[in-house]
């Protein structure tokens, strides 16, 4: 496994057969972690990557190396960018070479109908010749939890999305089958597609759909139900770009936590990670694209990705 993460820094390609041994070692150890995982602190929680991979290097220098620090991503790995495998599989590397420094959580682009639509699918194509490596992928989708707990209670919830009105506790999300594509409705879709908004007209309704065509909007009550529900103190989501790499909501009840610098190569944002210390405290580390990223964008690079932004 250190070969292969070696190699995956070094820009080389992974054949077909060591892919199908990545996976299958990474989904024997995730099928026994929880839908919601219990980590430890401190830990350096992160946003969408969405196939950057050498800003995924630069994550790592801005964070610190893994295994030296512990880190949690959550979700949205793949699409978009034009490294999706390779991110993928650096993760899933990396998760597998060491399982209690890395943690995975599903996003609502690590799904079949999703990858197919936005880069992921063609890129397995164009470097494989077949669409093996992304069904492999996909079975290890289905493998990812749905969440974590960060520092048990007290502590700090984390999703990729945001909170159901189908949800109360978390006890309830432990109860539901992950291992399956997303629906496109109930608990489990909400959870990887909805979002918050501050200051929203809810007329009194603290849940509106949200113009996305799948998940909810909600406001700051249903926040501080949830907190008081289950006796945390903080919802650390991803989701939705962030121009300044983070944004707090709702009284610093609610965090948005953005991974992905200059995203789609156009949008010329900074990105952030958020390390939670031992005593629960935040701190927010924003970093710019990496150089290889800036080339892309100055056209240098491939083909731009078509207009369309979750």
């Amino acid at each position: 496994m250190d070969s292969v993460i070696e190699r995956l820094h070094q820009g080389e390609h992974i054949p077909e057969r060591v892919v199908a041994q990545i996976c299958s070692l990474a989904e024997e150890l995730l099928v026994e972690e929880s839908n919601i995982q219990l980590i430890p602190t401190p830990v350096t929680v992160c946003g969408d990557i969405h196939g950057q991979l050498h800003d995924l290097f630069t994550l790592f220098e801005t964070g610190g190396a893994c295994p030296d620090e512990r880190y949690l991503f959550l979700g949205d790995f793949v699409d978009r960018g034009f490294f999706s495998v390779e991110t993928f599989l650096l993760l899933l590397s990396l998760k597998v070479r060491y399982p209690d420094r890395v943690y995975l959580i599903r996003g609502n682009h690590e799904s079949r109908q999703i990858s197919a639509s936005y880069g992921f699918y063609d890129e397995c194509l164009r470097k494989y010749g077949n669409a093996s490596v992304w069904r492999m992928c996909c079975e290890v989708f289905d493998h990812l939890s749905l969440g974590a707990l960060i520092g048990g209670p007290g502590g700090v919830f984390c999703v990729h999305g945001g909170l159901s009105p189908e949800i109360r506790t978390m006890d309830e999300i432990r109860k539901i089958d992950r291992k399956q594509e997303v629906p496109h409705e109930g608990p489990m879709c909400d959870l990887l597609w909805s979002d918050p908004e501050d200051g929203y007209a809810f007329d009194s309704v603290d849940w509106s759909l949200s113009s996305r065509g799948a998940g909810f909007i909600f406001g700051e009550a249903p926040v501080k139900e949830f907190h008081q529900r289950n006796n945390t103190t903080l919802i650390a989501r991803a989701h939705q770009l962030v121009v300044q790499g983070y944004h707090e909501m709702f009284d610093g009840q609610l965090v948005t936590v953005w991974s992905a610098p200059n995203y789609c190569y156009r949008c010329g944002n900074d990105a952030a990670v958020l390390t939670i210390d031992d005593d629960m405290n935040r701190e927010y580390k924003v970093f710019e694209a990496s150089d290889h990223t800036k080339m892309h964008a100055t056209g240098q690079g491939r083909a731009p990705l078509p207009q369309y932004f979750l």
